[in-house]
């Protein structure tokens, strides 16, 4: 979530406002009615406000001191701390605000996440799990963590200098790209629940892993940020006095509704709810008030992807249902087994856009795209032709799959027959076939792997000598350069 707005010495600071689906806190500029992490009703907010509350009563009752903390921490931009020199935010939060910045003395870019002053003076506790946390954090090493690289105070600002990851988050993939195909969902998952398994191994856990903590490098690499450092919110309304909780309530596992403590089966539910999301591009429970969704998480069954992901292989939806499980005892205990798990539904196999940016990362001339399960690749060759080759798994069970590569050569008219079968019997790899696309016969040029054991050279080659084939055929038997 990013919010670009500065605000200026004469522009109007409106109430600070929360919202207590997504948990963003933000200082609006103008009347605002939606929130603009979520897109939710911030009328519904307001009326779910009983339900949740910030754990910074000062804060929250002082409008005047929110603007000011907005003012202190937006002035940042272009300022130097410690040694660093802020250039841009990267995102916002209730928590505080990420910066890219870049270290002076090392010359690199980082991202450097600073609490606002008024957050501290309000809240020390916070500040010493920020900063406890924080060490903690830096001595993860895993590929499928964002490293936290140093920590301190300057100026009055505590700051997290952390690796800067130049893609978008896991949130962002979903709402850019749609639902992804299971084989991808679960890739990440498994990525994801390999960072998960490192923390938990070193007796660390997260408390708050959701989509807007995950980051995607541009090589698709997911990177799991923001460890230990969840927010806190206080629930009201209940037969008892107000009690804490830990997190963002849409990821949050059902027995911390019941005030039991986190443990790595509850960080293992979280986990579950971003498949979830992957897989459909929605939440599983997804009420406005926090007492409505703490009703539904506890007692409801968890919805049916199925709507959504109509050839979820059952292997995959029993994994789902394992991690969303109402009771810890029943999950994956902690990410070691949650590894464990899917590794065991994917096999070997990879996920196929995985393989696709290894296979062309370095290509020239190739671009490709998704189109639900399969993958159009367009390739351009010397001299300016072109052509199109498509990269789709069968319909199998997961087990059972091949990767079909294909890419279309002419009409399959009478007269193409006899040269057509003459050069069938001198391909070495694949074949010509006819297929029908749209209403018509066409000739393809088709190769077939099996899916499980496919790699990304191979796709790279086969790709490309499918493609050059179907081409030649094309320029052969018509002359033309249609496909």
């Amino acid at each position: 979530m990013t919010d670009d707005r500065r605000a200026g010495p004469n522009t109007r600071l409106f109430a600070a406002a929360l919202c207590p689906s997504c948990q963003f806190s933000f200082i609006p500029v103008e009347p605002a009615e939606v929130c603009p992490g979520c897109g939710r009703s911030l009328d519904l907010a307001a009326r779910a406000g009983c339900d949740t509350a910030l754990h910074h009563p000062a804060a929250a009752d002082d409008s005047g001191a929110k603007a000011s903390q907005a003012h202190e921490v937006d002035a940042l931009i272009g300022q130097k701390i410690d040694c660093y020199s802020c250039d841009a935010l990267l995102g916002a939060g209730a928590m505080g605000r990420v910066y890219l910045a870049r270290h002076l003395d090392l010359h690199r870019k980082c991202a450097l996440k600073i609490l606002p002053p008024r957050l501290v003076q309000s809240d020390p506790v916070y500040v010493e799990r920020f900063a406890n946390e924080g060490r903690a954090a830096a001595a993860l090493n895993h590929p499928n963590i964002v490293t936290v690289h140093a920590i301190g105070e300057a100026l009055g600002f505590y700051f997290l200098e952390m690796e800067f990851v130049a893609g978008r988050s896991l949130r962002k993939l979903v709402e850019d790209d749609g639902p992804q195909t299971p084989v991808r969902a679960t890739s990440l998952t498994l990525r994801i629940a390999e960072g998960l398994a490192a923390a938990h191994t070193a007796h660390i856990l997260h408390r708050d892993l959701k989509p807007d903590n995950v980051m995607l490098t541009h090589q698709g690499v997911p990177k799991i940020t923001d460890f230990g450092l969840a927010k806190r919110v206080v629930l009201e309304g209940t037969a008892t006095a107000p009690r804490e909780v830990v997190g963002t309530p849409h990821f949050m596992a059902p027995e911390l509704f019941q005030q039991s403590e986190a443990t790595p089966a509850s960080d293992v539910y979280a986990l579950g709810v971003c498949y979830y999301f992957l897989l459909t591009g929605r939440l599983p429970f997804d009420a406005v008030a926090v007492s409505e969704l703490m009703g539904q998480v506890i007692h409801d069954p968890v919805p049916s992807v199925k709507p959504e992901c109509i050839g979820l292989p059952l292997e995959m939806a029993e994994c789902l249902s394992q991690m969303l499980s109402k009771a810890p005892g029943n999950r994956p205990r902690s990410g070691v087994e949650a590894v464990q798990l899917l590794q065991a539904v994917l096999g070997e196999m990879e996920d196929l856009e995985t393989l696709l940016q290894q296979a062309f990362a370095h290509q020239p001339g190739v671009k490709w795209s998704r189109e639900g399960e399969r993958y159009r690749v367009q390739l351009e060759f010397a001299g300016g032709r072109r052509q199109t080759a498509f990269v789709e798994p069968s319909l199998h069970a997961a087990a059972d799959r091949s990767l079909r590569i294909s890419s279309i050569c002419c009409p399959a008219l009478s007269v193409y027959f006899e040269p057509a079968l003459r050069l069938n019997s001198e391909i070495m790899h694949g074949a010509l076939a006819i297929a029908e696309m749209d209403g018509e016969s066409v000739f393809v040029m088709v190769d077939n792997y099996p899916r499980a054991t496919v790699d990304a050279e191979e796709i790279r080659r086969s790709v490309l000598e499918v493609a050059h084939r179907a081409d030649a055929i094309e320029k052969l038997l018509t002359g033309q350069d249609f496909h």
